[in-house]
This record gives C-alpha cells, structure tokens and sequence, in this order.
C-alpha cells in the first residue's frame, strides 16, 4: 500500500475516533448534569452535607466545608454552635467522642468523654435515684470536661482551616444573641424542667428578671461564654486546662460544693482508638470501643440481620412477627449493658457482642410466640437517662465525621459557672444502676454510638448517630434497619416512630404509634406503655447513586445543609 493512500484512511480513523470521543464526552455530561439536576430536584446535595440539631449549626458547618475545611472542622463548628441553640444537650463543659473517616477510608476514633475527678465522695453511688429521672442535679456528679481537648487533638490530625476561625460564628451568636429557639422553649415548659432551671444557677441564663423561665419573644445570651469562647480561640484549650478560665471555672464549682480540681482538668488525656468493625449484609459499620454504646448497637443488628430483613417484612402479619422479634432482642441486649464497662479500669468485656455465634445463641432463643419474665434476659435493674446532641458530617473528599457529644441527663449538673458561662455535666451519674464502684480517672457507661457505615468500595456510606441518652441504641438501631434493610428513604427511616425498651422490660412506644401494632404486641405478652419522654433524636447522612442525602431528626426541630 502506498504512504498516499494510508494517509487519509489514517486521517479518517482519528477523525472517527474524535468524533466517538466527542460523543462518548458529550453523553457523560449529559448523564452528569442529568445526575445533578435529579440530587437538587429532589431535595439532595452533590458535594457535602452536615446534619446538626438545628438548621443554624448546619449552615454554619456547611459553611465552614464551602471555605475548604475539613469534616472535623465543620463538625467543631457545629458543635460550638449547638452548646449556644440547645445547651441542655452538650458544651465545652462537657466531653465527647469522635468516628472519623479519611478520605482513604481509615477509620479511627478520639475519645474525650468526660473521667472521674481524683477525689469523690466514697459513698457517692449510695446517692443515686432508684427511678427514671431527668437529671441528678449538684456538684458532686460532675466529670472532668474533656470537650475541649477532643476538638484540639481532632484538628491537629484532620483540620484544614485555622483554629480561631472554629469559633468565630458561635461568639458572634452568643455575643449578639438570638430569638430563643422553638425545641428549646419548648422543652423549658416541662414542669420538672421548668423547676430544674429555677432552683438553681442556671436561672441567671435562662430566667427574666422577674426569675419566670424565658420563652417565644425573648433574646438568648450568652455574654460571658462569648469572653470564654474568644479566650479559648485566641489562646487554645490550655486557657480552658491551665489558664484564668480554668482558676474561675474551679472558683464556681468550689463553691457549689464539688470537688473537681486544677489538677483534674491540667492532667486529662484524650484517648485515640481504633474504630471496631462489623460486617453488616453488604456493609461494614465502624464504632468506638466500650464504654460506648456500638457493641450493643451491632450485637442488635446482628441478630436482627439473622432473621433475613427485607422490604415484605415491613408488611401485614410479617411486620407484627419483625417488630416483637426486634423487642425482644432489645431486651436481650438490655441483659448485656452491664459489661459495657471503661476496659482501663474494668474486667468486664464485651467482644462476645460482636461475636456472630453470640447472636445465633440469642436469635434461637427469641419464640415467635411470645415474651418470658425479665430473669431469661439477664437484666440487672438500672435507671434510665436522657441528653447529649449528634452532628453527622460528609465532606466532598469523602471523608466523614459522626460525633456524639453531651453534658449528660438534661443541663447536666445543673451547675453554671457565672465567671465562664459553661453548663457542667453531670457525667458520673451514668454509673448509677450501673456499676457498683467508680474510680478515679474511669469513664462511664455510655449508650453513645457515633457509627459510619459503607459498603466495600464506599460507593455507599452511611454517617449516622444519636442522642437521647439510654434511647440513643434503639433510635439509630431503627433508622439503619429501616434503611438498609427495609426499604425506607433516610428521611422515612429516622422520622418513623421508634419502639423504646426501659430498663424494667417495658416497651414505651413513642407518641402517635400505630395503635393496632401496640394492641399485637401486647397480644405477644409484651407490657405496653406510652413513652412520656420520646427524646430519641437521629442524625444521619447517606450517599448513594451519586447523591446525598442529608436528615436532622424533626423531633428537635432539626434542619440538614449540605450543597
């Protein structure tokens, strides 16, 4: 063949294959903007997302991703903000415990709930109330805040933007103030609540001057916080450890009779773990170790895997005979909660619950016929408890936050610190009906679970956790079966109502549950009873099919952003 005649066939094979390029192009684009266009239609995000208790710190943590931070930047930041929009949950008085994923798909853990103060009463679990309870209010329940130290060590590994700038939203808000918000007004006309905030100092925050309990029309603020808050972003968190704020914040506790020390809070130590992990179907689910509450959390959702959960089951008899096997396993893993204990100072272990004959033992002794007396399940009377807040972040590199923060039972200690501003915790509490000693430096039991789920090549990752004290296992149990399981949007999956079993064995179902369901659980033999404190709240983030989906739990007025 002469080079005359090859010339223009070869022409024509590049212009073939430019034009296939330009089309193959052209058609990937046309399937990507269809993509976007189908995520915003329909409510859904492209980039990132951050789920918080209220839409303000969303919008403050999806800020914080649009300058080029970091998922834990964002997560800090949102965290700061709902001290200020719902300071019943979590504040810098208090600790918390971060699951984080890179973007490589490293998980690991930062652990910086609140410890046992070197000096407590002896007697101090002689004290503990012998019922359901909201809060156990005085000085003497109140842990070394750890918030502070989980932020600094969370940005020094996965922070982008400068430290300060964390900050600088929430002083503006507790300087300038805010309309009170609706959950929070809300929630301060409950009687006991009502009465918490008025019989202690807490009443200098949130009473009028009249010392009526501030509602709809008033101003939040926070005036001293905003001076500690800017100490803390200038200086960092040695002012709040060893510095004047941590001299004021001991002058105050002193002086409402406790005992935590300069000493206390000079010597804590944040934690750093590896993230346990569990199969789970088509997924893997990444939690903290004890005395966190994931063990639980997977021992539950192993069993319930074992029964075969799919969409049919949410149907007709199928449902009733899901629901009663998904009590009953709540109440087996009721009789575990004692051997969720701090390893550091604790023989009991709790590796079984992540053993899969662990929970074919258990599944096998579940009748589809019926219940059994509170002694088949190993339950060892405890009190019930209620609190903390959850922030879920995504970030565009793929990197995600799910962190579970808390002062503990509502307002904590009930104890304001008037030279700081800080609401402390009331974390040593969480032994009560728990443990039959403290020591010093232990962590406490906790129902916490800041998990992050994917699926082998992270195509699918689910970030998602809870809050409500002891309720905080059976609100994300519900929302991840109902997801992955049973065939629910996020949406559907966190706001359906969730059945709740204390820690006597009843069932509390949550306000508005279907009533002939309730009548098939009692006809199971199952006690019954209308939950008077639905506190259950989930925040969760899923990402699939080139989506993501963000939901904050209505139950606390939450609102997701994301862009």
């Amino acid at each position: 063949m002469s080079m005359s005649k090859s010339k223009p066939r070869l022409a024509c094979v590049v212009c073939l294959a430019l034009v296939c390029a330009v089309a193959l192009i052209s058609v990937c684009a046309l399937l990507l903007v269809r993509m976007h266009r189908g995520c915003e239609e329909n409510g859904k995000f492209l980039h990132a997302a951050v789920a918080a208790d209220s839409l303000t710190c969303s919008d403050i943590g999806r800020d914080i991703l649009l300058e080029g931070g970091s998922a834990v930047d964002a997560a800090i930041s949102a965290l700061l903000c709902t001290s200020l929009i719902n300071p019943q949950s979590m504040g810098i008085g208090g600790g918390s415990i971060f699951t984080i994923m890179n973007k490589d798909g490293d998980v690991s853990v930062i652990n910086s709930r609140e410890t046992v103060p070197k000096s407590f009463p002896a007697n101090l679990l002689d004290k503990c109330p012998t019922s359901i309870t909201l809060g156990q209010v005085g000085a003497q329940w109140i842990g070394v805040p750890g918030e502070l130290r989980g932020y600094q060590y969370a940005h020094s590994r996965f922070g982008k933007l400068p430290w300060a700038r964390l900050f600088q939203p929430s002083i503006k808000l507790a300087r300038k103030g805010f309309p009170v918000p609706e959950y929070f007004s809300n929630l301060l006309k409950y009687p006991t609540i009502t009465k918490l905030v008025q019989s202690t100092s807490l009443c200098q925050l949130f009473c009028r001057e009249d010392k009526t309990v501030i509602g709809p029309g008033d101003t939040l603020r926070y005036p001293k916080l905003a001076d500690t808050l800017e100490m803390i972003a200038e200086k960092g968190p040695d002012a709040f450890y060893t510095g004047k704020i941590a001299e004021d914040l001991i002058q105050d506790v002193k002086a409402e009779g406790g005992s935590l020390s300069l000493e206390d809070l000079s010597s804590f130590k944040v934690r750093v773990d590896e993230a346990l992990s569990v199969p789970l179907g088509d997924f893997t689910m990444h939690f903290p170790p004890p005395p966190f509450g994931g063990t639980l959390l997977s021992f539950i959702l192993n069993v319930m895997q074992g029964f075969g959960l799919s969409p049919p089951y949410v149907k007709g008899e199928e449902r009733k005979l899901t629901l009663h096997r998904y009590i009953e396993t709540l109440k087996f893993a009721n009789g575990q909660k004692k051997n969720i204990r701090d390893p550091l100072h604790s023989q009991y272990r709790a590796d079984h619950l992540m053993d899969s004959g662990f929970a074919d033992h258990i599944r096998s002794m579940i009748s589809s016929s019926g219940t059994h007396p509170i002694s088949y399940y190993n339950v060892t009377p405890s009190t019930d408890r209620f609190g903390t807040t959850h922030v879920s972040v995504l970030a565009s590199d793929g990197s995600a936050v799910s962190v579970t923060s808390t002062i503990n039972h509502i307002f904590g200690s009930g104890i304001y610190s008037p030279k700081t501003g800080i609401i402390l915790n009331n974390e040593v509490a969480d032994f009560c009906g728990r443990a039959d000693s403290v020591s010093a430096g232990e962590q406490p039991p906790s129902s916490m679970s800041p998990v992050i789920i994917h699926s082998k090549h992270r195509e699918k990752v689910l970030v998602i956790g809870g809050s409500g004290g002891s309720q905080i296992i059976t609100g994300i149990a519900t929302a991840i079966m109902n997801k992955l399981w049973l065939g629910m949007n996020l949406e559907d999956a966190i706001h359906d109502k969730v059945v709740f079993v204390s820690s006597d064995n009843s069932v509390l179902v949550e306000r508005g549950f279907n009533e002939s369901m309730k009548k098939a659980m009692q006809s199971f033999g199952h006690d019954v009873k209308d939950n008077q404190f639905s506190f259950n709240v989930v925040n969760g983030i899923m990402k699939e099919h080139g989506c993501i989906t963000a939901v904050s739990d209505a139950r606390k007025k939450g609102e997701a952003s994301g862009y």
